[in-house]
């Protein structure tokens, strides 16, 4: 909500996606108030049918996306290394990298035949330091990461701005540069300035140092 208020602030027409539609009502709701055109499109990330339907969805009632921001938060059990299973490992797989892939391959032809678009995806911490007690988490993550910074290399001839967030820190209102709508402004400024592949947003250092105290308490 603190990227769509953001975004909503400055002009955009914000589409929302969310497994629940009461939920998505009450966000709707929550930016119409502050004079944002908002809709919500019900839609689990895990269905890619689903998801693709709401994208659908959302370009026939709001237009063509000019800004694609993909942020979903892990469900789902989250292992440790040594505890790690397939089935831990697809199911943030499929949430995290399919439902991105699914997404963008969704958004992208319209904006390679503008050329012009951007493309926001976000990542946690464990993208960047191995920690073992988000494994499965991370190993998604890890792949999500590296794959954007692909796209932002192959695309950025091409007019489409590509870049990861990456949060290494909780996301705490009134939390200075954590509060959501600071984190917000700083992924409006990554889309107005198109000028880095990436945002890093907290202390990637101070969570290194937990994982080497043998810490386990963080968002990602």
């Amino acid at each position: 909500m603190g990227v769509a208020r953001a975004f909503g602030r400055n002009g955009f027409r914000v589409a929302l996606i969310a497994r629940t539609k009461g939920r998505l009502d009450g966000l709707v709701d929550d930016l119409a108030g502050l004079g944002i055109t908002a809709a919500g499109f019900p839609a689990d990330i895990r269905d890619r049918d689903a998801l693709t339907a709401a994208l659908t969805a959302a370009r026939r009632t709001l237009g063509p996306a000019d800004v694609l921001e993909f942020s979903p938060s892990p469900t789902g059990p989250i292992t440790h290394a040594a505890q790690t299973t397939v089935a831990s490992v697809t199911a943030q797989f499929e949430l995290h990298v399919l439902g991105a892939v699914t997404a963008v391959e969704h958004v992208l032809p319209d904006m390679r035949a503008r050329g012009a678009g951007t493309l926001l995806l976000t990542t946690g911490v464990s993208s960047t330091v191995p920690a073992p007690f988000l494994a499965n988490v991370g190993m998604a993550m890890a792949g999500l990461r590296n794959w954007a910074h692909a796209l932002h290399t192959e695309l950025e001839p091409e007019g489409v701005h590509v870049g990861t967030v990456t949060i290494a820190s909780g996301i705490v209102p009134g939390g200075g540069e954590t509060d959501p709508d600071a984190i917000g402004a700083r992924y409006y400024r990554m889309y107005e300035r198109r000028d880095r592949a990436e945002e890093v947003i907290g202390d990637v250092g101070a969570f290194r140092a937990l994982v080497g105290r043998g810490g386990c308490q963080a968002r990602r």
